[in-house]
């Protein structure tokens, strides 16, 4: 994309009524939004500007046919208040991986990560200075195209928002493993995150709460017995020192922060199986005193620590200790704080824009 991206800085900020100690989950949000639009086989007019409400016509398409899909991402701060993204590239990556699955145009990567490290250069006071915040960063795409007809749409918007959030998940969790439902299936669309999968995923969630459960485990389409992951989590298991999470094939979301973790892991020394695993044998490890540790790992949670998984009428509870996840999540936290050595090169330092466009 040739042109720039045009920044309009609002004359009524809202950042002077926010309190960083008290921010509702998901509610709040920052005075600016990036936008463009995807036109004539292009992406156009990339801008910030004031965050408002968007025109859409009743017949835009991604409201009759789903062609909508999204990223999270997170702003911290670092030394010398410096705002921090983690490895947007590989955001910039899955989103076009997401896009191709659904059959809609791919965002130059470069586009990508200018208008998220913009954004957030724009936004930078609005990121929390409390330990485990961070301004939450929503990228998403859906097509705006007025018309009824089953066919890819031949216009989209491409937005980031931005959202102030404290930390996701504050004590352990509760899973349940769901037997009825399913998130996904092999040559589904698992692998992207497009709106539909959370949208299937609303009413098992509730249903697993009502049960006194915080998320639901995922088992597989077919035999409801492999392991997939959490409503908004990737899953790890220490089983005899030693670490397992399912192999992502094509209905796992591929996380960023599970591929960090992995990479965290091998670095501490242990030994990480990418393989199927089956419901029984978390049971079955469990019953055996094997089972010493698990945890969900995302964009929005880091890491959280289960406390106790439920299937069908049996419940395994997890050890009271998770030495090896608390140390893995400090040093992710302490990488994202820069109050650790970068060894592999995911922090990406974002400069503070003053300008107005």
């Amino acid at each position: 994309m040739e042109s720039q991206i045009k920044i309009t800085r609002t004359s009524n900020s809202a950042l002077q009524h926010i309190d960083f100690e008290n921010i509702p989950l998901g509610r709040t949000f920052t005075d600016h939004m990036f936008i463009c639009e995807y036109e004539d086989g292009k992406w156009q007019n990339p801008r910030i500007e004031p965050l408002e409400l968007i025109p859409t016509h009743p017949a835009a398409m991604a409201l009759h046919y789903g062609q909508a899909i999204f990223e999270g991402m997170k702003a911290t701060v670092g030394t010398n208040s410096t705002p921090l993204l983690f490895r947007p590239e590989e955001n910039a990556k899955r989103f076009n991986h997401s896009a191709a699955r659904m059959g809609m145009p791919s965002v130059p990567e470069e586009l990508f990560v200018e208008a998220v490290k913009q954004i957030v250069g724009v936004e930078h006071n609005w990121i929390p200075p409390q330990e485990g915040s961070a301004l939450y960063l929503r990228p998403f795409m859906y097509a705006d195209e007025p018309f009824i007809g089953m066919r890819a749409a031949t216009s989209y918007k491409f937005i980031v928002i931005c959202s102030p959030a404290g930390p996701f998940f504050t004590k352990k969790i509760r899973l349940y493993a769901e037997t009825e439902y399913i998130r996904a299936a092999d040559g589904g669309t698992g692998e992207a995150k497009a709106a539909g999968n959370y949208a299937a995923a609303i009413l098992p969630t509730e249903k697993a709460k009502s049960k006194g459960y915080d998320q639901v485990l995922w088992l597989d389409a077919n035999e409801h017995k492999y392991v997939q992951e959490v409503g908004t989590m990737n899953i790890f298991f220490k089983v005899e020192g030693k670490f397992i999470t399912p192999s992502t094939g094509g209905s796992i979301l591929k996380g960023i922060t599970r591929d960090s973790v992995i990479t965290l892991l091998k670095d501490k020394g242990f030994e990480v199986d990418e393989r199927p695993i089956t419901i029984d044998e978390v049971i079955q490890f469990s019953k055996d005193g094997k089972l010493e540790e698990a945890f969900g790992t995302g964009t929005a949670v880091a890491i959280a620590m289960v406390e106790a998984i439920g299937y069908k009428d049996e419940v395994v509870t997890l050890p009271g200790s998770n030495p090896v996840s608390q140390d893995v999540k400090n040093t992710l936290d302490e990488i994202k704080a820069q109050k650790r050595d970068d060894t592999h090169g995911w922090i990406i330092p974002v400069d503070v824009e003053e300008k107005v466009g």
